[in-house]
């Protein structure tokens, strides 16, 4: 625990006027404490001008252009990888307090913000350093976001066939998935859209990263744990000669005869966690293991 005064910056997104309860809690408390709070400009306008809330005397930044000890995601899991992306390489710890539906990242609920918020105060919580990935294109302009704390994937066009997607890690070939994609997720993302396409489930801080292809034509093609070390490299064939490029979600047309490299990005992500909570716990409820015993029980 520390004396000086702490800053706090706020990111998130639009969400439904009821759950915005949860943000005066959090802004009460943080003032209560004579904490320091900032806010993303267009978050805040939103908040003013859209939901009717008083923040006119709230600091406010623009961009990247702001210091602060912790950041602050209100909404659901894409939420927070664009806080995490916003972040970069500033090294702030970043806390989820969540208003979607399932919360791997954004994990905090309504009714633990004040809690949460002192047991950051207070320095009673964790650090997880989540590994980060970032895209380069050879042969093409990439216009996005070059950076993903989930997952980077190539795909097929809406109404394209398959695509070829040669496949080499550290300049060795691996082999051409003839799919509807490929996926290239974190640990973090390895619950994400590669667990959708039968991708394993990766625990996080184990250094390495997920290639999972989208409906491959071939049943014996799987996915395959690499080193987050090790560099991909795609080069995409299609009968559209564009693909897709999805950053966290974010999609992107590139044309074919650009090659895309996938590698760890110089930075991590800082998550806090509290104490109390495991992983496995959290990721058992997420899941849903055990409901059916559950009902079962309720049922007799």
């Amino acid at each position: 625990m520390t004396n000086k005064q702490l800053t706090f910056a706020f990111f998130g997104n639009t969400f439904q006027l009821r759950k915005s309860t949860s943000l005066a809690r959090a802004l009460d408390y943080l003032r209560s404490r004579d904490e320091r709070v900032i806010f993303d400009r267009p978050f805040r306008d939103f908040l003013m001008h859209d939901q009717h809330l008083d923040l006119s005397d709230v600091e406010v930044f623009d961009g990247d252009d702001f210091d602060a000890d912790y950041a602050v995601s209100i909404g659901g899991d894409g939420t927070f990888l664009k806080t995490a992306v916003r972040i970069g390489c500033k090294n702030t710890p970043i806390v989820g307090i969540n208003m979607g539906r399932l919360g791997f990242l954004a994990d905090v609920l309504p009714d633990e913000v004040e809690t949460a918020l002192a047991a950051i105060i207070e320095g009673d919580y964790k650090i997880e350093r989540h590994t980060a990935i970032e895209i380069r294109t050879h042969g093409g302009d990439f216009e996005g976001c070059h950076y993903a704390l989930n997952d980077i994937a190539v795909l097929k066009r809406d109404n394209a066939s398959m695509i070829s997607i040669r496949t080499s890690i550290d300049d060795s070939f691996l082999v051409t998935y003839q799919a509807d994609g490929l996926v290239v997720c974190t640990p973090t993302g390895s619950t994400a859209y590669s667990l959708s396409n039968g991708g394993p489930i990766i625990v996080p801080q184990t250094s390495t990263l997920c290639l999972t292809p989208v409906a491959p034509h071939s049943l014996n093609v799987r996915p395959v744990v690499i080193s987050d070390n090790s560099r991909v490299e795609l080069q995409v064939e299609s009968r559209s000669h564009n693909f897709l490029v999805a950053v966290d979600g974010r999609s992107y047309t590139m044309h074919e005869g650009t090659t895309v490299s996938i590698q760890k990005a110089p930075f991590s992500t800082l998550i806090m966690k509290p104490n109390n909570r495991n992983y496995f716990s959290s990721l058992r409820e997420k899941m849903m293991w055990g409901a059916d015993k559950r009902m079962g029980q309720n049922r007799s």
